[in-house]
């Protein structure tokens, strides 16, 4: 987290979804959040969760957005009084357009690439399936690293873009790499060169 910080990050992820290997306690979560400096965006990320659960979260953390990865509804997504952002899994015939219209209090749309089970796959989708209308601010994810995000940057304009596998240690999820976070916002830095 530190690491993110220094490099410039606008945001950071804290995954709270117990089958992810980047999963985070509410102890260590709390941990971490004494060390995230003001203007930076604490972002609770949620896939399927019972209320019960995010409020729990809510109560122990400072977290000043959401992110939910599953089947939540608009309802469910707007009960929390936070802005929140929405992910969308990118295949061939997913209408992300409807998709997007389905959430329209949603503060951006996370697009990450599709697989059967939740979590990253550590791959990009076919960023020609993104319509150019997108109605919420667009959220890149899926596959980006520091090889790739400037040209993502360049080629999708989006508002943002999301990173987790992209700068690991090989071989070790969850386990972040000082110099692949630097090198990844300086690429995301420097992508209009």
């Amino acid at each position: 987290m530190d690491a993110a910080v220094n490099a410039g990050a606008d945001a950071i992820g804290m995954v709270f979804y117990p089958p992810s290997p980047r999963y985070i306690s509410i102890e260590r979560a709390a941990a971490l959040c004494r060390r995230v400096p003001a203007f930076v965006t604490v972002t609770g990320l949620f896939v399927n969760a019972e209320e019960a659960f995010i409020r729990e979260r809510l109560a122990a953390l400072p977290l000043t957005c959401l992110q939910f990865h599953g089947d939540e509804t608009a309802s469910q997504c707007n009960g929390y009084r936070l802005p929140y952002i929405k992910a969308a899994r990118v295949k061939p015939g997913v209408d992300l357009l409807n998709y997007a219209a389905s959430f329209p209090d949603a503060r951006g749309l996370l697009l990450d690439t599709w697989v059967a089970a939740y979590g990253g796959s550590g791959k990009t989708f076919d960023w020609n399936l993104i319509p150019q209308n997108m109605p919420l601010p667009l959220i890149l994810s899926g596959g980006l690293d520091a090889g790739n995000v400037g040209e993502a940057v360049r080629r999708v304009r989006p508002w943002a873009v999301d990173v987790s596998s992209g700068v690991e240690v090989a071989h070790a999820k969850g386990i972040k790499d000082a110099a692949k976070i630097a090198a990844f916002i300086a690429g995301v830095r420097n992508a209009d060169g």
